[in-house]
């Protein structure tokens, strides 16, 4: 029997749909525990017709209970998260599925190789970040001193800060952002997301208050068309998410689109999460 086809974790074009095929019907064979995970997430080997791919997998049993999010649906909210991804067309999430495996229901995510050398956040000195770089704000490094905390003024960044305003992202973090060597990002970690109430919390708030690209307006104008009842997306997502947090979804996108701009931290939420990587 020969070797099965090993799928490079990198350079994944999101839009193949082999590799929901693959994740949805591989058999899934753990590696290992992810042990900085805040809920349970299992490296995993994912075999299917003679191809094979690294994933994570996150099983529902596995996940601790919060006081503002309904008990067993951070897996469903991931998928949500990947399908509104995939509908504005930037691919910014790995493929994700909700399938069963070996501790039950959970989701499962293409594992994607990570560029370390990559700078997208850095402290620096002083009060104003240097060309190329958006502020976030001030942090203490210690001893009494504080320094600036910014991120690359990079669209891929930009296009993800659309999207988490869209999802309600309320856990935006730096270890969340994972660029590739092929020059690609991904955002992961979607579990609280799609919140009806506004929770927003994200280290990109580089771009608050500026107006959205010409792109990011055109791709707000076809998500609230997907998003209206009986939408292909809104259709999707009901499995997903509750008909309240759907229609609070097509409100935020209904709301940047009217506003023309990014948005601003609201004051009633804490709006860079903790710790922030």
């Amino acid at each position: 029997m020969s070797a099965p086809e090993r799928i490079p974790p990198g350079g994944v074009t999101t839009t193949d749909p082999a590799f929901a095929e693959l994740l949805a019907h591989g058999e899934l064979v753990v590696r290992g525990r992810i042990r900085d995970a805040s809920n349970a997430a299992l490296y995993c080997a994912v075999t299917h017709e003679g191809r094979e791919a690294a994933c994570v997998y996150k099983p529902v049993a596995g996940e601790r209970p919060l006081w503002d999010f309904p008990d067993g649906t951070l897996a469903q909210r991931e998928v949500a998260a990947y399908e509104v991804s995939e509908a504005t067309g930037w691919g910014l999430v790995p493929p994700t599925v909700l399938r069963e495996g070996p501790y039950g229901e959970g989701m499962c995510q293409l594992w994607i190789e990570t560029a370390p050398e990559t700078e997208l956040l850095a402290l620096v000195d002083g009060e104003e970040p240097e060309p190329g770089w958006k502020a976030i704000g001030f942090a203490e490094v210690g001893e009494g001193r504080t320094a600036l905390l910014v991120h690359a003024d990079d669209e891929r960044l930009r296009r993800l800060a659309v999207l988490d305003a869209v999802i309600n992202n309320a856990d935006r973090k730096g270890g969340h952002l994972l660029p590739t060597a092929e020059g690609r990002l991904y955002g992961i970690d979607h579990g609280v997301t799609f919140n009806a109430e506004n929770k927003l919390r994200t280290l990109l708030w580089g771009w608050a208050g500026e107006p959205l690209t010409g792109e990011a307006v055109e791709v707000l104008k076809s998500l609230t068309g997907a998003l209206e009842p009986g939408g292909r997306l809104a259709a999707t997502l009901t499995a997903l998410i509750t008909p309240a947090e759907l229609g609070a979804t097509r409100a935020r996108a209904e709301a940047l689109l009217e506003s023309g701009k990014h948005p601003e931290p609201s004051g009633d939420w804490p709006a860079i999460p903790w710790p922030p990587v």
